[in-house]
């Protein structure tokens, strides 16, 4: 099984990446292939809403996106990470976001994959429950199971999150859940 770890800043190296390496390789240790999209090194355009997707099998904007929703259709499991910018997520996750209207276009592509989302302030309350709400919309959109930490919405950390030993314990928690979910599923 394969889960896809997406970094929604565009801060290469930072909070985000940190967190998704965390959660991936505890994914790994589980015996998960995993894979990953950095928004830092993406190039991923605004969507025009033109609706060419709804007529064709891909998007008429020549960005990264084509691989992206390769990697997104190849997924079990996907787990979101995202800064809080404004109270949200940044503008280029919401690119990201508003171009897989493609994917469920095509057959709600995503529909019963397995979601999870992570998210990183300036502060313990720093508008992380309000960022992974957002990001479990974008979720539920396109038919997902959704899945926290166990206990909360997911994995919720403080800058810089190498120091903040609680929030990477809820950020664990909630890869160990995805992954949870990942082998029930499977035994079906």
């Amino acid at each position: 099984m394969r889960i896809l770890g997406i970094s929604g800043s565009p801060r290469k190296g930072q909070n985000c990446e940190k967190m998704i390496e965390a959660a991936l390789e505890l994914a790994r240790g589980r015996g998960f292939e995993t894979e990953t999209v950095f928004i830092s090194v993406s190039e991923v355009s605004p969507c025009k809403a033109c609706g060419a997707c709804r007529e064709n099998d891909s998007c008429i904007i020549e960005d990264d996106m084509e691989e992206i929703y390769e990697k997104m259709r190849g997924s079990d499991g996907i787990i979101v990470a995202s800064p809080v910018y404004m109270g949200n997520y940044p503008a280029q996750l919401k690119a990201l976001f508003d171009r897989s209207v493609l994917l469920r276009r095509k057959d709600l592509a995503l529909k019963n994959k397995v979601g999870a989302a992570l998210s990183v302030g300036g502060s313990r309350n720093g508008g992380q429950e309000k960022t992974i709400q957002s990001i479990h919309d974008w979720m539920h959109i396109h038919g997902m199971i959704i899945t926290g930490d166990n206990a909360h919405f997911g994995g919720i950390a403080c800058n810089p999150v190498e120091e903040d030993s609680t929030g990477m314990q809820t950020v664990l928690e909630t890869a160990k859940k995805l992954c949870d979910v990942l082998e029930l599923i499977a035994k079906k």
